[in-house]
């Protein structure tokens, strides 16, 4: 295993500003879409991600490792470890720069194994912008916010409109968002009719 450690962000970048309208740190972060698999609240067997705002360019999440997400006997899969870090990045760059954007890229570093039962605190961070690329990272810890690190990321980020959703969604989710536009709007995102 290679310890040689890449710049990151990887180019020049300009430090990330908070949105003025972001959510206070130490307010509970919504889900951004109740059928989301990482943070979805209709997602039966989803991840269930909780997140918090926290001081600066930072949201802290917690991730509880359910028997459904196993990959190996008692231990959490390290796919759906993947997905949890894509979804507590994501979160940090869509509420605290309350701008739509979609993963480029997520490379993640696994440092110890996650048991099944355990909860996994995962605190992510915004690094910097560079025009619509957003660089961020977080490192989840085993029990606690101080506990063991058990997995490290970093995660890519592009800016996009909200035609990217509508040109590539599946028709019949679009309808039932657009039925009820308020849920977006109550998450922070602006609609236009």
């Amino acid at each position: 295993m290679s310890s040689v450690q890449h710049r990151w962000p990887p180019e020049e970048f300009e430090p990330a500003e908070r949105h003025p309208e972001a959510p206070e740190p130490g307010t509970v972060l919504r889900s951004h879409y109740a059928r989301c698999f990482g943070c979805g609240d209709e997602q039966e067997h989803g991840l269930h991600l909780r997140a918090t705002a926290g001081e600066g360019q930072t949201t802290l999440s917690e991730f509880l490792v359910t028997e459904a997400h196993q990959g190996a006997p008692g231990l959490a899969h390290g796919g759906l470890l993947a997905c949890a870090f894509d979804e507590a990045i994501g979160g940090v760059v869509g509420h605290l720069l309350r701008r739509p954007a979609v993963t480029g890229r997520l490379e993640t570093d696994f440092v110890r194994p996650v048991p099944v039962g355990t909860t996994l605190f995962i605190t992510s961070k915004i690094n910097g912008l560079t025009g619509r690329k957003v660089y961020a990272s977080a490192e989840g810890r085993l029990g606690a916010s101080d506990g063991p690190v058990a997995v490290r990321a970093r995660a890519l980020f592009v800016i996009v409109e909200f035609k990217h959703f509508l040109e590539h969604g599946r028709r019949e989710d679009l309808a039932a968002v657009a039925a009820d536009p308020e849920r977006l709007r109550a998450r922070g995102y602006d609609i236009n009719p």
